[in-house]
């Protein structure tokens, strides 16, 4: 919780069911319904759901169907992710206002170090003021904030009065705002830990911190240690600024099972489409090629190939994708999820092996045809452009 002796002043901003509320905001009649936003087919999954929704149950990662059980009456709409990260660049763009150490872990939510900004902008809690006001200002939505001297507290305390909240937390305050939490507020304990640590008659932060380490150890093995130590409130951790992304894929979950190979492929060709315009998006390139699929049975496969030179280029990652699918039994067994990705990135155009001119133009031709195809689908939406076999698809 120190910087070269000095305590952090760390800021986690979380946007308040920001999905939901970015469609409330363009569509203002909205307001005050239970919105559901994610996979519209029976077996997809909740994305994110407004607070209105959540009374009744529904959250992220929920069967859609179970949503629809739960909450009939609400308003069920597809993800717009195109839309979202417009609003997350303003939001984002804000946060660099009053810091350089900015660090994403999604679209809707950062960690700031703002220590070296209190001279400038003052009190931490003020910084934290002066954000959500200009995000509300700029954009229409509501942020909730937690101040602490580290990541750990900070991402607690921003959880703790949703929505448009502000949770302060004092470092001579950190033991005296953990103590009565409930474990379960802790990373990486579920209710299998949970379960566990009941065992031991430990319920809650101060619970845990009165065990020996050597018990957690001997029972959780290092991240026994880790517990005891978050239980204290100590985090070490510093906000990373930058954090490349490990793959960028999409993947559908159907609402009936598939078994026509052709129909497979059609999925695949939709698929690869949306990953090389995200890839677009985000300037990178990538190698690596992977299908995930899931068969009616549950069973999960993956295949992967490593391309000979990278590629943002949908028409290639789709070629791919379908050699791979080879190697799998789609088409002779029941498919019931398929997904593509892309790793081993690099940026656009570097690493290229020098071609023939005529492969030269035709690559030159197909960067800028994917150029204008983002451009449109940018300016009328993701569904005004697609490969002439997806034309009689859903």
């Amino acid at each position: 919780m120190t910087n070269n002796g000095k305590t952090k002043s760390i800021i986690h901003l979380d946007m308040d069911a920001f999905y939901p509320a970015v469609e409330v905001l363009d569509h203002p009649e909205l307001k005050g319904k239970p919105v559901i936003v994610g996979g519209t087919k029976g077996r997809g999954v909740v994305s994110s759901a407004s607070y209105e929704a959540r009374k009744f149950g529904v959250h992220s990662a929920q069967p859609m169907a179970t949503a629809m059980r739960l909450c009939p009456h609400g308003i069920f709409l597809p993800v717009r992710m195109s839309r979202y990260i417009e609003l997350s660049d303003q939001i984002f763009e804000i946060f660099y206002r009053f810091t350089p150490l900015v660090e994403p872990v999604s679209i809707d939510e950062a960690f700031l170090d703002v220590t070296g900004s209190v001279r400038l902008f003052g009190h931490p809690a003020d910084i934290a003021k002066k954000i959500k006001e200009m995000v509300r200002q700029e954009t229409g939505l509501t942020v909730s904030a937690g101040v602490a001297p580290s990541k750990f507290v900070a991402k607690i305390a921003s959880d703790m009065d949703k929505p448009d909240g502000l949770t302060v937390v004092l470092p001579d305050k950190v033991r005296e705002f953990l103590d009565s939490l409930p474990i379960g507020k802790m990373w990486g304990v579920g209710k299998v830990t949970q379960k566990a640590l009941a065992e031991l008659n430990i319920h809650t932060f101060k619970d845990l911190s009165k065990v020996p380490v050597k018990v957690l150890e001997k029972k959780f093995g290092k991240y026994g240690h880790k517990m005891h130590e978050l239980s204290m409130g100590i985090d070490e951790r510093d906000v990373i600024t930058h954090q490349e992304a490990k793959s960028i894929g999409h993947e559908d979950t159907f609402s009936e099972d598939i078994l026509d190979l052709e129909l497979v492929k059609k999925e695949l060709l939709s698929l690869a489409t949306r990953v090389a315009r995200r890839l677009r998006y985000e300037s990178v390139e990538g190698k690596t090629v992977t299908i995930k699929i899931k068969y009616y049975d549950f069973v999960q496969i993956t295949r992967s190939v490593t391309l000979a030179q990278s590629t943002d280029d949908g028409r290639e990652i789709y070629s791919a994708a379908c050699r791979l699918l080879e190697k799998t039994q789609a088409g002779k067994r029941p498919v019931r999820l398929l997904g593509i990705s892309l790793s081993h990135f690099n940026a656009p155009g570097s690493e290229k092996q020098l071609s023939l001119f005529n492969q030269e133009m035709s690559d030159r031709k197909r960067k800028k045809l994917n150029t204008i195809l983002d451009s449109l689908c940018e300016k009328f939406g993701e569904n005004s452009i697609r490969p002439g076999a997806l034309l009689d698809d859903r």
